[in-house]
C-alpha cells in the first residue's frame, strides 16, 4: 500500500481510507465481523479509517474505537460532527455548544483520548464559519483535535472558510470529503481545483457510487437499508436521471472488461488516480467487499480507458444532481426566491 501526504498537515495515509458508515445498524450489525473487516484493512496496509458520529447513532464510533483498541498509534483516526444527534435542535450543527459537547462523546465512543481529523460534516449556513473554527482551533490547542476538516463545502465556501481561517488566526481546514466517482464527477470543476491551491488534502467518498458501480443496482432494484432509503432521489429507478446512470454503468462495464479489471477496480482506480485526491474512501459491509476493493489500490488506468470513460460521463459532469451531496442547504424551499 502506498501513503500520501494529508495536504500539508504532514500526516502519511494510505491511498484507501476505510469507511465505516456501514458497521452497526445501518449495515453489518455484528460488531465481531465489523471489528474483523477493520482488522483485515489494517493487516493490509490501511492506516486510515473514517467514521461519524450520525452513523448508526454513534454506534460506528463504538466499533472503530473496540478495533483500533491496542493498535491506536498505527492508524489516522477521522470523525464527523454536524448531522442531528437527538430532538434537541441543539444536538447538531456548527454551533461552539454542539461542537465543544460532541467532540467528548465522539471521544468516549472511540476510546481515545484524541482524534487525528475532525470535520464538519455539512456546511451550516445559520452558523458563522468564524464559530466554527474558532471552537476547532480551541480543540487542536487543548490536543483533543490534531487536525480539522470539511466535507460537502462547495468552492466558493472552502476560499471563505480559508479567508476566514487566515483573517482571523484560525486553524484552517486541511481537507476536504467531497463524493467522486466516475457518475459523479462535478467536483472536478471547482472543488478539487480549488483545494489544490489551498494545499488540502482530498478524502472523497462513495467511489462506487453507493454501489452502483459494484453490480449492485439494476432497472428492478429497490433501496432496503435505512441509509439509502432516505436518499430516494438517489436510488428510484423510475426516475430519468438514474435511467441514465443504469445506461452509462451499463457502458463502463465494458470498458473495464477490456482492460482486464472488475468494474469495483476500474471505479475506485479512477478515484484515486486523479491527482488532486489524497486517499478514496471505501465503504464495505462484508470481508467480501473489502476483498473486492482492496485490488484498486494498485489498478492503472491507461490514458485510451480515461478516454473512453471521459466518452461516457463528460468531466465536470454529475448525471444524477442528487448525488452530489452539494445544494441542500442553499436551495432548501424557505431560501428559495418563491
Amino acid at each position: 500500500m502506498d501513503y500520501r501526504p494529508l495536504g500539508r498537515t504532514g500526516i502519511q495515509v494510505s491511498r484507501l481510507c476505510l469507511g465505516t458508515m456501514m458497521f452497526g445498524a445501518w449495515g453489518n450489525t455484528d460488531h465481531d465481523d465489523s471489528i474483523r473487516i477493520i482488522h483485515k484493512a489494517l493487516d493490509e496496509g490501511i492506516n486510515f479509517v473514517d467514521t461519524a458520529d450520525v452513523y448508526s447513532a454513534g454506534e460506528s464510533e463504538e466499533i472503530v474505537g473496540k478495533a483500533v483498541k491496542g493498535r491506536r498509534d498505527d492508524v489516522v483516526l477521522a470523525t464527523k460532527f454536524f448531522m442531528p444527534m437527538g430532538e434537541d435542535p441543539n444536538m447538531r450543527g456548527g454551533s461552539r455548544r454542539w461542537i465543544v459537547r460532541e467532540v467528548e462523546n465522539s471521544l468516549r465512543r472511540l476510546g481515545t483520548d484524541h482524534i487525528d481529523l475532525y470535520q464538519v460534516h455539512r456546511p451550516d449556513p445559520a452558523v458563522d464559519v468564524e464559530e466554527t473554527l474558532g471552537a476547532l482551533t480551541d480543540l487542536v490547542a487543548q490536543g483533543k483535535v490534531r487536525a480539522i476538516g470539511s466535507s460537502s463545502y462547495a468552492g466558493s465556501e472552502i476560499v471563505e472558510a480559508q479567508w476566514v481561517a487566515r483573517d482571523r488566526g484560525l486553524q484552517r481546514f486541511r481537507t476536504e470529503q467531497p463524493p467522486y466517482s466516475l457518475l459523479v464527477r462535478g467536483i472536478e470543476l471547482d472543488v478539487l481545483p480549488t483545494a489544490q491551491r489551498h494545499g488540502m488534502g482530498i478524502l472523497s467518498y462513495s467511489p462506487l457510487s453507493g454501489g452502483w458501480l459494484s453490480g449492485s443496482w439494476s432497472a428492478d432494484s429497490s433501496p432496503t437499508s435505512p441509509a439509502r432509503q432516505r436518499l430516494a432521489k438517489r436510488f428510484d429507478m423510475s426516475l430519468p436521471d438514474n435511467q441514465r446512470k443504469l445506461e452509462a454503468v451499463q457502458q463502463l462495464s465494458q470498458v473495464a472488461d477490456d482492460a482486464g479489471l472488475s468494474m469495483i477496480e476500474m471505479a475506485i482506480a479512477f478515484v484515486v488516480n486523479h491527482p488532486g485526491v489524497t486517499s478514496a474512501i471505501i465503504g464495505p459491509r462484508t470481508m467480501e467487499q473489502l476483498e473486492s476493493q482492496l485490488p484498486a489500490a494498485d489498478a492503472v488506468l491507461t490514458p485510451e480507458v480515461l478516454d473512453r470513460i471521459d466518452a461516457i460521463v463528460a468531466p465536470g459532469v454529475t448525471l444524477n444532481p442528487a448525488d452530489n451531496s452539494y445544494g441542500e442547504q442553499v436551495l432548501a424551499p424557505e431560501l428559495r426566491r418563491r
